[in-house]
């Protein structure tokens, strides 16, 4: 399979608000399968439910891995907050009700005394309008990129303070 390089410098082609959603688990104990299981493979049906809905917000995702294989993050690229919190509170969506299970099965498992076999975090970041910076020199579509299309960095400014609205430094 081949991939599409972007010759030169390219930045992304948003000029509007994005939402970055960086969401995780690390695993503690491997051998608790039964533990981290359900919430590993609930992100897969999230994706495919959000990405199938061309009104859901969601403009692209990226995985990675690491941490010795125990760190997997999933960065979400959102065009507003109101679409990513609405997704979250939805109950007739899969996010809900995965949180709610992973609640209990986590209650249910201190309730025993067992150590944690996982743990999950995330971070949102709202940034405003003309707010933002990419560059990218002879890459595939990445990021914010990737999400929302590139550019010739031309368009939004030849120099960093430019992409981010600033004022030109000397």
């Amino acid at each position: 399979m081949s991939v599409r390089i972007v010759e030169g410098r390219a930045t992304d082609a948003n000029n509007g608000e994005v939402v970055v959603f960086m969401i995780g688990m690390r695993i503690h104990r491997w051998r608790a399968l039964r533990q981290w299981w359900p919430a590993f493979t609930a992100m897969p049906g999230m994706l495919k439910e959000l990405a199938a809905d061309p009104n859901s917000g969601v403009a692209g995702f990226r995985l990675m891995i690491g941490g010795g294989l125990r760190e997997i993050t999933l960065v979400q690229y959102w065009k507003d907050t109101d679409r990513l919190l609405a997704y979250a509170a939805a109950a007739d969506q899969q996010h809900r009700p995965a949180w709610q299970a992973f609640n209990q099965r986590a209650r249910a498992s201190a309730t025993r005394g067992h150590k944690p076999a996982m743990g999950i975090w995330h971070e949102t970041y709202a940034v405003p309008a003309g707010r933002h910076e990419t560059v990218y020199v002879n890459m595939p579509p990445y990021g914010l990129g990737q999400a929302f299309g590139t550019q010739p960095v031309a368009a939004r400014g030849e120099r960093a303070a430019q992409r981010l609205g600033q004022a030109e430094d000397r």
